[in-house]
């Protein structure tokens, strides 16, 4: 469902940055090179760890100095635009603007049934190479996942979710 400035299109049709922009969707959408790519919508296990990772890493992360964003756009890339919205990232400080032009230290994408992975390897190449620091891919299911940096991917199964100094258990069950 889209709410004001509706735009009805199959992914294929390609919109400009400033009808993308001027548009909101529910769930919010990204935009790739002139399409605006829907994102899955999410269930309640997706939605439960949502809710877990951002009170967890509000405590965590606020006390060094970080602050916690859910479904935050962010622009990764200007020629061809690319706009992408991690379900969590989290920033030193705060940024000055509304669309976030920094690579954040950390992204987060929380797997849904309707996630490809050929999609979810492209978000975190994308977020690499714009200069995010860690990538969380987590799967609320089975409470494990991959830490991505630049240098390595690492599997995590024990539910521990690091980035630097920030450390996240994901309990078993999820509470």
């Amino acid at each position: 469902m889209m709410i004001a400035g509706e735009i009805r299109m199959a992914t294929t049709q390609l919109v400009s940055v400033e009808e993308y922009l001027h548009s909101t969707f529910e769930p919010d959408a990204e935009y790739v090179e002139g399409r605006v790519v829907t994102r899955p919508m999410p269930k309640k296990p997706h939605s439960k760890m949502q809710g877990y990772l951002d009170r967890n890493l509000y405590e965590v992360a606020h006390a060094l100095g970080y602050e916690v964003w859910v479904e935050q756009r962010i622009h990764t890339k200007q020629n061809p635009a690319r706009y992408r919205v991690p379900d969590i990232c989290v920033t030193v400080g705060e940024p000055g603007e509304d669309i976030f032009t920094t690579p954040p230290s950390l992204c987060i994408e929380i797997l849904s049934p309707d996630d490809s992975a050929v999609e979810v390897r492209s978000k975190v190449d994308e977020y690499l190479a714009f200069g995010v620091s860690y990538i969380w891919v987590i799967d609320p299911i089975a409470l494990g996942g991959e830490i991505h940096t630049a240098d390595r991917i690492e599997r995590v199964r024990d539910g521990y979710f690091k980035a630097g100094l920030i450390e996240v258990r994901i309990p078993d069950p999820l509470q």
